[in-house]
């Protein structure tokens, strides 16, 4: 975050001194993205793939939960073993489920290496619409109004999201 903004400083301050040698564009990369069919598409099959593992995550926790109350009612009548035992046996279960919630929702789970199989594609498909579109035009610098605080204000002439679009033909 503090490079991105650190970075368009940089790029605003070395356009202010030599505005006329740059020339500067600003898409809306989320709004082409939300507009394209394809892009829909493939976040409602992410949508539907995160909620089934969610549910089978539930399910474990809720096997956690009778296993935990089940514990809870029997161990006056266990012995010290047997309490140990049930215990480690919970704490395997409660594991278990960090371990499989890590395995699809984790930085490297397989919800991201489908949301790269699904979407990074489309993503890619929008990125080369924008640099042939920039150096087809001459434009120096393209800039995301979408990807966070860093630009501010935009004047309309330099936004050129409907012409990105028109390009990926999309209305």
């Amino acid at each position: 975050m503090i490079k991105q903004v650190l970075l368009i400083g940089i790029f605003i301050s070395s356009f202010a001194f030599n505005t006329s040698a740059q020339r500067v564009a600003i898409v809306d990369v989320s709004n082409i993205l939300e507009n394209m069919a394809e892009y829909k598409t493939a976040q409602n099959e992410l949508d539907k793939i995160a909620k089934q593992w969610r549910q089978v995550i539930v399910k474990e926790q809720d096997k956690l939960k009778a296993m935990y109350n089940e514990y809870e009612a029997e161990s006056v009548l266990m012995t010290e073993e047997m309490k140990k035992q049930k215990e480690d046996e919970i704490m395997e279960k409660e594991k278990a489920i960090r371990e499989m919630q890590k395995g699809y929702f984790g930085p490297k789970g397989e919800l991201f290496q489908k949301r790269q199989e699904l979407v990074q594609p489309i993503e890619d498909k929008v990125f080369a619409a924008i640099t042939e579109y920039a150096e087809d035009r001459g434009f120096d610098v393209v800039l995301d109004k979408s990807s966070g605080p860093g630009v501010l204000f935009v004047s309309e002439k330099y936004d050129k999201t409907q012409d990105i679009k028109k390009k990926l033909g999309i209305k």
